[in-house]
């Protein structure tokens, strides 16, 4: 891996100081280094609408790790994860570098993104990711997953309907979240419940952000 931008590092331990996060020097540098190949690679396949790598630093790096800490299930010690839509690799490659200890399958529509983050996965020798072209009602290689993560759905109720086979019974789906959805929450049917909901502080990100946490089947009480 060539060497990464100071300033940019500098900038991303800043952020993280301002949360609760441990983030290794190691950590940081392969980071900044997702940031810098996202821009590099934008300008000719569009990513991300996003071009300053300052917004890059908050609106992809800070509000992917900042769910690292609650990527846990207790009822599950398998550490398989799969995150639908992932796009350039957000949140997964993110938190398979804040998570070493876990496997992620990074699952997208669109071979221009596969192929980024295959390169990603290339330069920066991310041993626990795994990218896919897919769409998700035709995946099945490799489920069940103990957890199921997304931030691309519309609405928590597609991101359970589109994933359900995904999970094995005692999984989580990991829904980030803008504003808190009560009102999609108050129709999830039966077979799932609200396990755990966390807002989340994001340094320098304008807007509520929430990880919701749905089991199936479960009638665990939900916390807040």
């Amino acid at each position: 891996m060539q060497a990464v931008d100071e300033v940019l590092c500098q900038k991303l331990r800043h952020l993280i100081a301002k949360t609760e996060l441990s983030v290794s020097d190691e950590q940081v540098n392969l980071l900044v280094a997702f940031v810098e190949m996202i821009q590099k690679w934008n300008q000719a396949y569009n990513l991300t609408s996003i071009r300053n790598v300052d917004d890059m630093l908050v609106k992809h790096i800070m509000d992917s790790i900042i769910v690292a800490p609650l990527l846990i299930n207790k009822d599950n010690d398998k550490n398989t994860f799969i995150d639908v839509g992932t796009g350039p690799g957000l949140p997964g490659i993110p938190l398979a570098i804040m998570h070493p200890d876990k496997e992620f399958i990074l699952l997208d529509s669109l071979g221009k993104r596969v192929r980024f983050m295959q390169q990603v996965i290339y330069n920066l020798k991310i041993k626990n990711a795994k990218p896919v072209q897919s769409r998700v009602e035709e995946y099945t290689d490799g489920i069940p997953f103990s957890g199921v993560i997304s931030r691309a759905f519309a609405s928590t109720q597609d991101m359970l309907h589109w994933c359900h086979h995904l999970l094995d019974e005692t999984g989580k789906f990991f829904a980030l979240k803008g504003q808190y959805p009560s009102a999609e929450l108050d129709q999830l049917k039966t077979d799932y419940t609200v396990v755990e909901a966390h807002t989340l502080q994001v340094p320098h990100l304008i807007g509520e952000r929430h990880l919701i946490v749905i089991s199936k089947n479960n009638n665990a009480k939900e916390t807040k």
